[in-house]
């Protein structure tokens, strides 16, 4: 009789630690590029109300996001510049684009307005360079003849982290700009020929709205929050054109993911009369054979649920989320990749 009550105590025990197992929320941690930080964490949010999992994202730059996956210390990475076919392999990382969005010129300017000032690539480049210093410049003037710009120093800012958001800004310098390509050139972290650092799209945005006469480069939604002034640009087709879901929509149009190995896509300086000309994705990348399986499926189950439900909150911050039928092209790819069914 002793026995038997005996057995049943540890069975009850095991049924209340089981219970307390399956009750706990899963923690999804990762780590990378500023540019999706936003709009991940409204994600975050819906993904915590609809299944009670956190997920624990660090917006520390793609460049670091990359180490610390490649350190195993995050379940995934999130990166605006897509890893080489080689890395993938070498490390048995699978990748596959999130969300696209738009790059812009920020500015804070005495008496010009956001929207208001024009640039194209090559006095873009020109700034950036150093060879072009004050903002009354005769190339800005021919640019924006009805503007009135003030006699003041250009101040540059640029992301002092490994961003892949400077990735795509300098790649998009280097296609139109020959100086620039063959003095500079294009990566997550360049020699800056002129201006100082700040770190993250979060710190860029603060120090241009706490900078007079200062430029700079940040994802589109951070303009919008910071209410900072940001450039119309001249594109490849020679129109002038704001930045807006719809011309990040036209630069996007281009890209064929299904066709792409490793989803391997750059999206700056597309063709297109509409076609914003520093538009950019983000990458997740995540283990093949992971050291917690358990960690990465929930992550999938994350991103997943993020290709289904969250459209709407991307679409309202001015992303592009991915269309229906890639995702479908890469929960495919998942199935090789992670083994998912």
């Amino acid at each position: 009789m002793l026995n038997l009550k005996i057995r049943t105590l540890c069975l009850s025990a095991g049924l209340v630690v089981t219970m307390t197992a399956s009750a706990m929320a899963a923690d999804i941690t990762g780590a990378g590029s500023s540019f999706i930080a936003p709009v991940l964490s409204k994600w975050a949010e819906g993904y915590k109300a609809a299944t009670n999992n956190s997920v624990n994202y660090q917006s520390v730059g793609s460049g670091a996001g990359i180490k610390q996956l490649l350190d195993k210390t995050i379940i995934f990475g999130a990166s605006d510049k897509p890893m080489s076919d080689a890395d993938l392999e070498k490390n048995g990382i699978a990748q596959f684009p999130m969300i696209s969005g738009g790059i812009v010129v920020s500015y804070n300017v005495e008496g010009v307005k956001p929207g208001e000032l024009i640039l194209d690539g090559t006095t873009l480049a020109d700034i950036f360079l150093g060879k072009i210093a004050k903002w009354d410049d005769a190339a800005i003037k021919a640019l924006n003849p009805n503007v009135k710009l003030p006699s003041t120093a250009i101040s540059v800012v640029y992301r002092a982290d490994s961003s892949g958001t400077t990735f795509n800004f300098t790649d998009y310098l280097s296609k139109v700009s020959p100086d620039w390509k063959s003095k500079v050139g294009s990566n997550t972290a360049v020699e800056w020929p002129v201006g100082f650092g700040a770190k993250g799209s979060e710190g860029v945005s603060t120090t241009v709205n706490q900078t007079a006469g200062s430029i700079s480069y940040v994802e589109y939604s951070y303009v919008v929050a910071n209410h900072i002034g940001f450039a119309k640009m001249k594109n490849s087709a020679g129109k002038v054109i704001e930045p807006s879901l719809e011309t990040f929509k036209a630069a996007a149009s281009n890209a064929d993911w299904a066709h792409a190995k490793n989803f391997n896509l750059i999206l700056t300086n597309q063709p297109g009369e509409n076609s914003w000309p520093i538009a950019a994705s983000t990458w997740v990348m995540l283990y093949k054979k992971p050291a917690d399986p358990a960690a990465n499926a929930e992550a999938l189950k994350f991103f997943k649920w993020a290709y289904e439900k969250g459209q709407k909150s991307a679409t309202d911050m001015s992303y592009l989320a991915v269309p229906e039928s890639v995702a479908k092209v890469v929960e495919e790819s998942w199935k090789k990749d992670f083994g998912t069914k």
